[in-house]
């Protein structure tokens, strides 16, 4: 069971978040940069996923046969990709198989019998830019994971590629939330449709693919449609003028319609028709259903009505009015979410990060807690 509350969450998180640099032309290189620096967190990280995917009621040779099919299909579509993988097995001293694996963990889990209690909230507003001469995009997120896995992800900044990104991600997992120096931002959700597999192209990897090549929204765009894809997600892609909410799933890519002028909205369940008549209703709802109505009731509100800005967050950075909408508290959707640490493992969720991404200024402010915590945890600012 989660809970919603303003104030700091109990569970324990490292002294010290790790960074992770890498710049090299070579992917496999890069890999094995990121593997070397990230060695004993990345195993515990492997043996925390392995306790989920048993707790699923997966069986270790299902996942080590998973793990390398969705290699072999990340081989077949760009195999660059494959190669830096295999360079953060060589660097960490595990078989490519075990990184291959955390990478698919989303498509792994769809097997999973465990019923997950919720998952993230994600809100792109077109935004007045600071001198009051134009508008542009941003974004803000909760990433909501298992409390577990709290030490388990680190700050990220690989150059090398077609672009260089900044954001988040979890130890042997290529990329998740961030933006690229072309000025391109992706936040990810998570979404479950029946005829989730592995197969395809893990979304992790493809969240990496479209932060290194995509130059504009339109460009990730076509690289999602491109890729052979056999599992679940949401993708919202904006640059500074231009934004984009996809339904990537089994049977296709659909763009899902704004909640108001300038603003998109997301949490876990599928915006448009096809996919949504096949959703794995059961994964994420009624949670996710009540934390996006909650969200689109406070982000559509007539002027006039609307609460005022707290002045904690007030003109802190691009992004934080919006920041302040995914605090929530007692009585409210758990938007803003800590565990109950009571639960056993598989049912403590938690928001472990908070992610701001400004295009126009190619930044990732990363907050190492949940929305309520944005004045007592450490903030990350990275630029691509």
């Amino acid at each position: 069971m989660t809970i919603a509350s303003p104030a700091p969450a109990p569970f324990p998180r490292p002294e010290h978040r790790p960074h992770v640099a890498v710049a090299d032309p070579d992917p496999r290189r890069r890999g094995y940069e990121r593997g070397r620096r990230l060695t004993p967190p990345l195993h515990g990280a492997i043996e925390t996923y392995d306790r989920l995917f048993a707790l699923g009621g997966i069986r270790p040779g299902a996942v080590r046969d998973d793990a390398r099919r969705a290699l072999d299909a990340v081989d077949a579509f760009r195999p660059v990709l494959r190669a830096e993988l295999e360079g953060i097995a060589e660097g960490a001293g595990v078989e490519p198989w075990r990184i291959a694996a955390l990478n698919a963990r989303t498509e792994i889990l769809a097997r999973s019998a465990a019923v997950p209690p919720g998952e993230c909230s994600t809100i792109v507003r077109r935004v007045r830019t600071a001198d009051g001469a134009g508008t542009t995009h941003v974004g803000v997120q909760t990433w909501d994971w298992h409390i577990e896995l709290a030490a388990s992800w680190h700050t990220l900044e690989s150059a090398g590629g077609a672009h260089r990104y900044v954001g988040l991600t979890e130890h042997g997992i290529l990329a998740k939330i961030g933006v690229n120096s072309a000025g391109l931002a992706l936040h990810f959700n998570i979404l479950g449709h029946h005829d989730d597999r592995v197969g395809g192209v893990p979304v992790h990897v493809l969240a990496a693919l479209v932060l290194e090549e995509a130059e504009s929204v339109a460009h990730a765009r076509e690289i999602v449609r491109s890729a052979p894809v056999t599992s679940s997600g949401s993708f919202m892609l904006f640059d500074p003028d231009s934004a984009v909410l996809l339904d990537i799933s089994p049977v296709g890519v659909f763009e899902a319609r704004r909640v108001g002028d300038g603003t998109h909205l997301r949490t876990n369940h599928f915006l448009t028709g096809e996919p949504a008549a096949r959703e794995k209703t059961w994964l994420y709802q009624p949670d996710s259903g009540e934390r996006f109505g909650f969200l689109r009731d406070r982000l559509t509100r007539p002027p006039g009505r609307r609460e005022p800005l707290d002045e904690r967050v007030k003109e802190a950075g691009p992004g934080d009015e919006l920041l302040r909408q995914l605090v929530t508290g007692p009585g409210e959707p758990p938007v803003t979410c800590v565990p109950d640490m009571a639960a056993p493992i598989g049912r403590r969720w938690a928001s472990l990060a908070t992610v701001v991404l400004d295009p126009a200024s190619r930044t990732a402010r990363i907050l190492d807690g949940t929305p309520a915590e944005h004045r007592t945890r450490p903030w990350i600012r990275l630029t691509a």
